[in-house]
């Protein structure tokens, strides 16, 4: 697999708990998807893109890394990433 559905990889990823709340986090544009804001749930995401997530608690900044054909635990989450945020 060397491409996935945004929604689906936010997913697997544990950024958000369910699907649907990853669409939505997409259609209201609150990710960028290598710097430019993408709106669309389907949108393909690839090994190396870097994603910026505005969430609640701020902004997370991860690049993609890795897909899952299902959602695993966090440690099978994490290895989806690697987390670009400072500190």
């Amino acid at each position: 697999m060397d491409k996935q559905r945004l929604d689906k990889w936010l997913w697997h990823a544990r950024v958000v708990k369910a699907r649907t709340s990853a669409a939505a986090l997409v259609e209201r544009g609150h990710v960028r998807l290598n710097g430019v804001r993408e709106t669309s749930p389907g949108h393909a995401v690839k090994t190396g893109d870097v994603l910026t997530i505005s969430l609640d608690r701020g902004v997370r900044l991860m690049k993609v890394i890795g897909f899952a054909e299902r959602r695993g635990d966090a440690s099978a989450a994490r290895a989806l990433y690697e987390d670009l945020n400072p500190g």
